[in-house]
């Protein structure tokens, strides 16, 4: 995790307004999920965001990195999932990669159709577009997908401590 710090802010001193942003590059793991999950976390505390905030956040993450190590990397461990973080002013900005084979977006089938509703598959996705204001999917330059999503965070969802 690092801050851009301005000539005249030191990093000690910087407010939570400063653009904050991490980097990971994890195998494809299932228990890899709770690394990418403590790097958010630890991202929206410094970033003084709510808890509530927070949960949306790694809800939409948790589901889109299950994707690309269950459908995306086949849960090959060799294969990576590479994860970029921005919380910068008012939006977080999360983009994750996978070295699969991409998909087809428009066969994912929609789970609030009634005929989908016991089916397991597609519910990510949905979820995802659900916590995010934005949710992107493209194709990664070498091959693979990539997820960019994005939440909009209003004022008021920044904790304070000024309220007790």
């Amino acid at each position: 995790m690092t801050r851009e710090p301005s000539p005249t802010t030191s990093p000690s001193t910087m407010p939570s307004d400063q653009p904050l942003h991490a980097h990971l590059v994890l195998s494809s793991r299932f228990e890899n999920i709770e690394v990418a999950e403590r790097a958010l976390i630890d991202l929206c505390d410094h970033a003084e965001l709510t808890g509530d905030e927070s949960y949306w956040l790694v809800t939409a993450l948790r589901e889109a990195t299950a994707n690309a190590i269950r459908h995306g990397n086949r849960e090959d461990p060799q294969r990576r999932v590479v994860i970029d973080y921005r919380i910068n002013g008012r939006e977080v900005t999360i983009r994750v990669e996978d070295e699969g084979e991409g998909f087809d977006l428009e066969a994912v089938p929609d789970p609030t159709d009634p005929g989908h509703l016991l089916r397991p598959s597609g519910r990510g996705i949905f979820y995802m577009r659900q916590f995010m204001t934005r949710v992107e999917f493209s194709r990664a330059p070498g091959g693979g997908t990539v997820v960019e999503m994005a939440r909009r965070i209003e004022p008021e969802t920044r904790s304070s401590t000024d309220e007790e």
